[in-house]
């Protein structure tokens, strides 16, 4: 039942001078874990919010209910675009002269709506040179970044915003404290937007229109959606919009938009975390509740799309690894059909024990297949998607997932599976209540799909209702032959064409001005939030088990969860077949009990397992319900230490494993991360030290899985409620400790220096190029440089406030994504490095690498950058708590690197006494006029090799020399 209560908040808890009272109706569901309110202000504004103490931050969500689907058909990417503006500022911030900028504006928007109707190339050229000009008039007054640094000067994470289908989000990730703060910012930003800096913003927009050509998958949702959905602008127009209209904008149109749908009975403000509710709303309404309600508030309607009379097949070509997709479509997800749905995913498809799992994975009768849910506003999709394997037609594969689909509707399954989907569902939601990000994901989507937070909560309950005979019943009335096929294929794909790059005359920074605005927010002063460091002698037990194993200890006195690790000391480094027996040990059982029979165990128990290799260590892990953690570890030890191979698996699995390694090669940022490696480490890294396919052939199975029960000692993590001595002994009966591993000594992988300029190139065939430049001259890491280290990242590369931001994005509309960092070691005696990134058009390389350079040899001085920088990174201490399991990752981790105490003590402590001058020494001791390798990854019939060739010897790789095959 929804509840209704009236709160009564005093004069003090709305304004330190107020003598009036004000009266708040909020409401609540019985049985709600989240425990959350919804208010309702006077002008329509919805506010949910939901406590979780476990840290002093708050995730915020400002939910718009629109996204690309009231998108005007002529300007198709405009809600996205209007996101991106959403950060130029007000008419309060973002400008030093409003009035003075203001006519220029105008002029710029009047330019745009005549340049978006030329259609000759050459006028169209002059006529945006015009603009270019009158942009720059504009320009002087401009105050770019002004809200970035609003956000980093109150401590925020993770500011950014996204746009769909039905929504546009906007997220900060604040102290508790600074609430006031945060929501004067944006009450200012949604009711005062101004469009400034619209050129250049486009340009990012471009970037990421270009980004997105080379995915596959984004044209394999794109032309479900068109067949599925054809009378829908689910399927007749995409989210980043048309490249057509990308080149023609509209601000009017944008500027429409803003007004019809922006407004505050169209908005949701969604926050979880460590807060005060009644104080909270309280500020809201201080700062939005003056915010204009819209009296004819509407959005476009359409016809239902007419369901499929029979399936609908289409293909799309590219580079990335072949596969299938059908969709199905049915009703909005606030109905009850979702509650199906999600169930029937889950009895297809849950990791473990589906019908998709149990007769096609496990028996590797196709490279992968599962099955999803995605709820919209007007419409859900329930996808199944699968992949080939070598030689395996997608008929094939098509055929095989309807069968399991078609075995479903048979009632092909047991009743038992239907308890386990529930009980693995309960979990995950009590494992979610840990997030705030994810309550806040909950609140936005029932407010966007017109959810009731009622049917939001009782979802469990009535999904315990659903009995097998439903489920067959929605099946066979439902899943018929009235889907949509999409077949992904290897092939050129001839259609893509990226967005040019016009000429852009770089705008100021302006970084020596500062509006009022700005400079009221970087001077509020709150009452401080102390940080709270770890004390690795007081927050974590540590004790050693009879056969000889490490524990570390944390309870769990909030919930009945668990998270335990067994860490041995044994990697990569030490057995290239390690990774293969892992992966391996997924397909194959013991003598007792098959692969499925024990998936189905531990899905039954309601417990995960995983079994990870890294470089220096192999982890064995589960987490679940604590109750079952002794049944879980017994199941675990017995797998592992009885794993039988067979031929016929290894075999099917050697295919599936060679398979995968191919077709890495056709994702372009797989083969970044391989480029990467092997230009930081040379030919011996981590991404090309595996087996080869010689070598997986000749291997023998059994003796690979012996490597997982010969590891050696182990150190044993371990976060629930369970007594320690209970869980030694308990651990110790279920998994003896092997005293020294059979494992040869690990050879480690060493980044290489770089000793003059050079560039290594990979081949890929994209619109746009992948380009890190990396510096190592061999120096060592100390935990004293932890924090210049520290400042320097966030001041010069770390976010959209930093320098390399500014400079390559803001003022120049150069990429879409750039960013620089100092690489801290992971363990004791590496050294540390220093890495560029950025993804640009292959056309603006050349411009690209000139102003990185030009930011690395001569790195700008901007004192209020740096202040900022450092008030953000000492909010973001001050605030951050490393709690539960990660207490004990937390403590690894420093014990890697030397140390025996939170670094981040020491960083706090240092940051207030660090000025300018010790960032420009840092900067001309650790990155100006140093030797670089450019690592880029493109395809040099686009690139300008000139250039490349005058900053250094370029070193050609091919892929089979990144790969390692």
């Amino acid at each position: 039942m929804m509840n209704c209560k009236t709160i009564m908040l005093s004069a003090l808890s709305l304004l330190a001078t107020a003598t009036w009272a004000q009266s708040y109706h909020y409401e609540t569901v019985k049985g709600d874990p989240m425990q959350t309110r919804i208010y309702t202000l006077p002008n329509g504004l919805k506010v949910y919010t939901s406590v979780n103490k476990e840290k002093p931050r708050l995730q915020t969500y400002i939910a718009v209910r629109t996204g690309s689907r009231n998108d005007p058909k002529e300007t198709t990417g405009l809600a996205h675009y209007l996101e991106h503006l959403m950060f130029k500022g007000t008419t309060h911030f973002g400008t030093s002269n409003l009035a003075a900028e203001q006519p220029l504006l105008d002029s710029i928007e009047n330019r745009f709506e005549q340049y978006r109707h030329i259609t000759d190339p050459v006028a169209r050229k002059r006529w945006y040179e015009k603009i270019d000009s009158l942009s720059q008039l504009a320009a002087k007054y401009n105050i770019p970044n002004e809200y970035d640094k609003m956000m980093a000067s109150i401590g925020s994470e993770g500011s950014n915003a996204y746009t769909s289908n039905d929504v546009t989000c906007y997220q900060e990730d604040i102290p508790n404290n600074e609430i006031d703060t945060w929501a004067k910012i944006q009450a200012d930003r949604f009711q005062n937007m101004v469009i400034r800096g619209f050129h250049t913003e486009l340009e990012a927009v471009y970037e990421e229109y270009n980004i997105g050509l080379s995915s596959d998958g984004n044209k394999e949702w794109t032309a479900l959606g068109k067949k599925l959905y054809p009378t829908h602008p689910y399927g007749t127009q995409t989210t980043i919009g048309t490249q057509e209209h990308l080149k023609n904008p509209s601000i009017v149109n944008i500027k429409n938009y803003f007004h019809r749908y922006y407004v505050p009975n169209n908005v949701a403000i969604c926050l979880a975390g460590d807060f005060d509710p009644n104080k909270a709303v309280a500020t809201i309404d201080k700062y939005f509740g003056s915010w204009k309600p819209s009296t004819t508030l509407s959005r476009p309607e359409y016809a239902p799309v007419a369901d499929l009379k029979q399936h609908v097949d289409t293909t799309v070509v590219g580079q990335e690894a072949e596969n299938v997709i059908l969709g199905w479509k049915f009703d909005k997800a606030a109905s009850d059909q979702s509650d199906t749905l999600s169930f029937i995913s889950d009895l297809l498809s849950n990791g473990k024990a589906g019908l998709m799992d149990v007769d096609l994975n496990q028996p590797m009768k196709v490279m992968s297949a599962g099955t999803g849910v995605e709820g919209l506003a007007d419409y859900t999709t329930f996808i199944a998607e699968g992949e080939p394997k070598q030689g395996q037609k997608l008929e094939e594969v098509r055929d095989l997932m309807l069968a399991e689909i078609e075995k479903l509707k048979r009632g092909e399954f047991d009743e038992n599976l239907m308890k386990a989907v529930l009980a693995n569902k309960k979990l995950n939601m009590l494992r979610g209540l840990s997030s705030n990000r994810n309550r806040t994901e909950m609140m936005k989507d029932a407010f966007i799909n017109g959810e009731s937070w009622q049917h939001v909560v009782g979802q469990l309950d009535r999904m315990s209702k659903i009995t097998k005979e439903q489920i067959v019943d929605f099946a066979r009335r439902h899943f018929l032959d009235n889907y949509v096929c999409v077949y992904k294929r290897l092939g050129n794909d001839t259609t893509i064409h990226k967005i040019e790059k016009p000429h852009i005359t770089p705008i100021p920074t302006n970084n020596d001005k500062h509006s009022d605005f700005l400079t009221a927010v970087v001077n509020s002063k709150p009452e401080p939030i102390q940080p709270q460091f770890i004390d690795f002698n007081k927050d974590l037990a540590k004790g050693k088990m009879k056969n000889g194993a490490e524990v570390l200890y944390k309870q769990n006195a909030t919930d009945d969860l668990f998270d335990l690790s067994l860490v041995f000391p044994v990697g990569r480094e030490n057995s290239k077949q390690l990774q293969v027996a892992a992966d391996y040990l997924d397909y194959v059982g013991t003598a007792t009990r098959s692969a499925n029979d024990i998936k189905k165990a531990f899905y039954q128990l309601a417990c995960d397992y995983s079994v990870s290799v890294s470089d220096d260590e192999t982890r064995v892990s589960l987490s679940g319900l604590n109750e079952n953690m002794p049944a879980a570890l017994k199941l675990m030890g017995d797998y592992i230490n009885h794993a039988k191979a067979d031929a016929e698996s290894y075999n099917k699995f050697v295919g599936l494993t060679l398979k995968s390694r191919n077709d890495a090669k056709g994702n372009q940022r797989v083969c970044f991360s391989a480029l990467r490696q092997y230009g930081e480490y040379g030919p011996y890294n981590g991404f090309r030290n595996k087996m080869s396919a010689d070598e997986l052939h000749k291997a023998n199975p059994q003796q690979l899985l012996a490597q997982l029960k010969n590891l050696g000692k182990y150190t044993l993590l371990y976060y629930g409620a369970t007594p320690m001595k209970q869980l030694e002994a308990t651990v110790a009966k279920s998994y003896p400790c092997t005293m020294k591993t059979t494992l040869p000594a690990a050879r480690r992988y060493t980044r290489t220096t770089t000793t003059q300029n050079e560039v290594w190139i990979a081949p890929y065939d994209a619109k746009n190029i992948y380009m890190t430049q990396y510096l190592n001259e061999n120096k060592q890491w100390t935990p004293e440089q932890a924090p210049v280290n520290a400042l320097f990242g966030e001041y010069f590369g770390g976010g959209m406030n930093a320098i390399v931001f500014q400079e390559l994005r803001e003022a120049r509309g150069l990429a879409y994504s750039a960013g620089a960092w100092l690489t801290t070691p992971d363990r004791k005696g590496d050294p540390e490095c220093f890495n560029t990134y950025i993804i640009t058009q292959n056309d603006k390389m050349t411009d690209c690498i000139k102003e990185f350079n030009q930011l690395l040899n001569n790195m700008p001085e901007r004192q209020a950058g740096l202040d900022l920088a450092k008030q953000s990174l000492m909010k973001s201490i001050a605030t951050a708590r490393t709690t539960k399991f990660s207490v004990l990752n937390a403590y690894l981790t420093a014990r890697k690197r030397g140390l025996n105490y939170d670094i981040n003590r020491v960083i706090y402590d240092k940051l207030p006494s660090l000025t300018m001058a010790d960032l420009v020494k840092f900067a001309k001791e650790n990155i100006s006029g140093k030797p670089y390798r450019y690592i880029i990854l493109g395809d040099e019939k686009e690139l300008d090799m000139n250039t490349l060739q005058k900053i250094g010897p370029v070193k050609r790789l091919t892929k089979e020399e990144i790969f390692g095959f």
